[in-house]
């Protein structure tokens, strides 16, 4: 198979000092630790939607830890919400528990007497800040999710048969449950970080046409005056290229449409993804939405595929399922430390697609310790062979390689010249870490 792959350079950016010590929120949080690597965690929206309580929530962060996530690096716990499914010509919701319902999500409908938000009293009636005290007790991060836009719309007619979803259909309104944070930046963030809150997702609904960058700017600088170091996760659907310009906002930005479980859908996202490989790096990641792994609709191997072109991308791996109820075939994938290992590597370099035909694809990045990731992926609807040449990868026909399955948890081969070939079966792929044999016999004389 064809095609070249540039290595991207890592680039130390200086810090310049202004008067409030960092140029930009991003400088800010890279200095105090947050995103130096893509977040690890897990977002309630993919399996609850809006059904999700303080219960769910202290529920999972247990079970993050009895699962053994948590001391793999899953240590986010977010409360999401997010869009609502596109309505039918009749106006009629396609997904009852996407509506709005006025008990749902975190917040109530309306913010208190001084303008500040306020806990849903049903379904948080402890407090956020209490919430967060629970994950935080058990050595974890809480996570909240907010919006750039003025309102999440009410309905305006009292039965949801009869909605007009003007607002909808122009902006794709959010829970239409949750005031927006466009116009209250400073006052949010100020409760977010009263909250000890550690990660901020925020939308993009309701947005009345304003273009994002002044909205997603503003809320920056509000974190950054509110002095809390949240990892702050820009959610404007990839309409405005933020890979181009988010890096100076947040620690990550993302670059597609919401995910789906379906093959299709991760396919189509982690092409589209795929394109911004080079904006990435140590301090702010590509994000390509959160995983399916565990919803139950795609397959396995999709699953296992899935998961690891993710952590290829140096992808936020964020768990979209119930934890609580996980499979061992599930906790076998979001468990698998070797391939964690690729998506944490101190190196920062988000892997790309190198090479495809009829749907047989190269995927390769490099990682710390001038060694390669490569995953041989296929799409096509029947086994198949792939073939990754060295010079693919930027090796020379005669280099001498270990080759490690990761999936397999064994070495395939301890030293491979000129190109490496693998059956992989419909929908699934093989993953490997080629490390040069010189590199591991200096290791082994420094041992």
């Amino acid at each position: 198979m064809g095609g070249g792959f540039t290595f991207f350079s890592v680039v130390v950016v200086l810090l310049v000092a202004q008067c409030n010590g960092y140029e930009d929120y991003a400088q800010f949080l890279l200095a105090n630790g947050v995103g130096r690597t893509p977040p690890m965690g897990w977002n309630s929206w993919n399996h609850f939607h809006c059904r999700i309580n303080e219960s769910i929530v202290k529920a999972t962060a247990d079970a993050l830890i009895s699962t053994g996530l948590a001391a793999l690096g899953y240590k986010y716990v977010n409360i999401g919400i997010e869009y609502v499914t596109l309505m039918t010509s009749t106006n009629v919701c396609l997904a009852w528990s996407r509506c709005g319902k006025t008990d749902d999500c975190w917040a109530q409908r309306r913010r208190d007497s001084s303008g500040k938000l306020v806990a849903n009293q049903t379904t948080f009636p402890s407090g956020i800040k209490a919430l967060a005290d629970y994950v935080h007790a058990r050595g974890l991060k809480l996570g909240i999710y907010g919006d750039a836009g003025i309102y999440q719309m009410e309905p305006q007619r009292n039965t949801y048969k009869e909605m007009y979803f003007v607002d909808l259909l122009r902006y794709h309104t959010c829970s239409w449950s949750v005031p927006g944070s466009l116009g209250h930046e400073e006052d949010d963030a100020k409760t977010f970080a009263e909250w000890e809150i550690d990660f901020f997702k925020y939308d993009n609904c309701d947005n009345h046409g304003i273009k994002p960058r002044g909205r997603y700017a503003n809320m920056s600088a509000a974190l950054l005056k509110a002095g809390r170091p949240i990892f702050f996760s820009l959610c404007e659907w990839g309409l405005e290229n933020p890979a181009t310009w988010g890096g100076k906002m947040g620690s990550s930005w993302r670059t597609t449409e919401d995910i789906r479980d379906q093959w299709s859908s991760v396919t189509l996202i982690a092409d589209k993804n795929n394109i911004w490989a080079k904006y990435a790096g140590p301090g702010g990641w590509n994000d390509p939405d959160m995983l399916e792994v565990g919803n139950g609709v795609m397959r396995f191997e999709e699953y296992r595929s899935h998961f690891s072109i993710w952590a290829l991308m140096k992808a936020p791996l964020l768990i979209g399922c119930d934890v609580q109820s996980a499979s061992k075939e599930t906790l076998s994938i979001l468990g698998n430390k070797e391939v964690i290992d690729v998506n944490q590597d101190p190196l920062g370099v988000q892997g790309k697609k190198i090479c495809s035909r009829d749907d047989l694809e190269v995927w390769a990045g490099p990682l710390s310790g001038k060694r390669i990731v490569v995953v041989l992926w296929n799409r096509s609807r029947s086994k198949a062979p792939i073939t990754v040449s060295w010079e693919d990868i930027g090796l020379s026909p005669s280099d001498p390689v270990s080759v490690r399955d990761l999936w397999a948890h064994s070495f395939v081969s301890r030293s491979t010249r000129g190109q490496l070939t693998a059956d992989v079966p419909s929908h699934d792929c093989k993953m490997y870490i080629l490390t040069p044999v010189e590199k591991i016999k200096k290791i082994q004389e420094y041992v």
